[in-house]
């Protein structure tokens, strides 16, 4: 080919190589912007000699195919991260509506209305023949059982919350698992052929990232480019390009429980094996934390109806009444001043012993002393510091949340801008390269000139 139709033939590649060169540097500035691009290279290598006279003669360019530059490894760094920041994120979002529920410096919480209903009874061992004093107590009474019960519906309607939240995320990660077994499909045949689906595995790989966010997933690439998505605790969740869905079913308790649907279509309850994304955060809040809030409420409820009703019911009214409970309930959820004494007042019993009606205040005495009493935690503590003990417990808890979240974010956050340095498109490189290649473009089609130019020297001769 050492003639000039082999220099036409050469400088016909040589244009059609710089031009796909260019192209793919469009490509790459057109999705500087694009989430999850990759920014392609074009492998651009010398055609195979042919032998000549004076040894293999070179016959021009050509590209060989369009690389994708990525870090598989890094992109899963990046998802199991991503994994840890979903479940923190949402403990963290889920512990601040409970936070509150039991805030204290809004200027009335439990500790507040524990102390005015400790402070009436103060007031009545001070005037125990008052029948203000009792109206007080009776209000202050109920507005510590309405505070019980409001915080007690609250941390109930957080975890409905949860449970909406989480139903909510298992439709979304059947709908992404979907997309990428048809994505597979799609990639495996692409690259069946020979060529390389870039842009498809950029689109797979992002679906991977938000699918890690949600729940803890693990993926593996087969040699046709399909990947298998599977969960942490060995569910696969998409092969080649078939996909397993999940689903949220009722317990016995009420809340919907994450199930993978097996290949015969049976249902295996997988909650508990659930250990990232935004599922293991709902779950841990739903099932662990809020439920031990909850208990240790009732708890602190129960005692107090216990340490009151005992006393009270040994103690006389001003109308010599006896054997009444100040309380009713079984819990926080429950928990209210007794009709009776809402009906009427005086059978408040302040005093000790019929005898002593009106100006007896021994019983009183005994009420508001068991505020000091250390009946709480195995007869460690008292109600108010185990009061604060919850508040306490919530805020460690809730600020926990928060550290992991900001350690997670910054790992994401670092492992991101990592990625972007190997991936990421840049401007600055872009634009060298399309000079870079425009030129050699020019000099291609010069090149076509010259041969044309000697073509027709030849044909003049003739």
């Amino acid at each position: 080919m050492s003639n000039i139709t082999g220099i036409l033939n050469v400088a016909k590649g040589a244009l059609s190589t710089q031009q796909r060169a260019i192209d793919v540097t469009g490509h790459n500035i057109a999705n500087v912007n694009t989430p999850g691009y990759s920014r392609q290279r074009a492998t651009i290598v010398t055609n195979k000699p042919i032998s000549s006279s004076c040894g293999p003669m070179g016959t021009g360019v050509q590209v060989e195919d369009i690389k994708r530059i990525y870090d598989r490894f890094l992109g899963n760094q990046i998802n199991t991260e991503n994994s840890n920041l979903g479940r923190w994120e949402a403990q963290k979002g889920g512990l601040e509506k409970a936070e509150m529920v039991l805030n204290e410096s809004s200027g009335y919480g439990l500790s507040q209305a524990m102390t005015a209903f400790w402070n009436a009874w103060q007031d009545l061992v001070n005037n125990p023949s008052g029948h203000t004093e009792r109206l007080v107590l009776s209000a202050k009474g109920q507005a510590l059982a309405d505070t019980f019960n409001r915080a007690h519906s609250d941390l109930k309607s957080i975890q409905a919350d949860m449970d909406a939240n989480i139903e909510g995320t298992v439709t979304e990660i059947n709908r992404f698992t979907d997309q990428i077994a048809d994505l597979n499909r799609q990639i495996a045949g692409i690259e069946g052929n020979g060529q390389n689906a870039n842009d498809l595995r950029d689109e797979r790989d992002l679906l991977l990232n938000e699918l890690s966010y949600m729940v803890d997933v693990t993926s593996s690439e087969a040699s046709d480019g399909s990947v298998t998505v599977a969960l942490s605790s060995g569910r696969t969740l998409v092969q080649n390009d078939r996909s397993w869905d999940l689903s949220a079913q009722n317990n016995p308790s009420g809340f919907p429980s994450i199930a993978w649907k097996d290949g015969s279509g049976n249902s295996v309850d997988i909650t508990h094996t659930i250990s990232g994304g935004e599922l293991k955060g709902w779950v841990e809040v739903r099932d662990i934390l809020i439920p031990g809030y909850l208990a240790s409420l009732d708890e602190l409820a129960n005692q107090i109806m216990e340490g009151v009703n005992s006393l009270h019911v040994e103690g006389f009214g001003l109308n010599g009444s006896t054997g009444d409970e100040f309380f009713n309930g079984t819990s926080a959820s429950d928990m209210a001043v007794s009709a009776n004494i809402v009906a009427n007042v005086d059978i408040i019993a302040a005093a000790g012993s019929a005898a002593g009606v009106p100006g007896d205040n021994s019983m009183a005495i005994a009420i508001s002393d068991v505020q000091n009493e250390l009946t709480m935690s195995g007869n460690t503590t008292t109600f108010g510091d185990f009061c604060h003990s919850i508040i306490g417990q919530l805020g460690t808890d809730v600020q926990e949340a928060m550290t992991r979240f900001d350690h997670e974010a910054a790992m994401v956050n670092e492992l991101s801008s990592y990625r972007e340095s190997v991936s990421g498109v840049s401007l600055d490189e872009e634009m060298l390269n399309l000079i870079k290649f425009q030129h050699a473009y020019e000099a291609a089609a010069r090149l076509i000139t010259t041969a044309d130019e000697l073509m027709e020297t030849v044909i003049t001769m003739v």
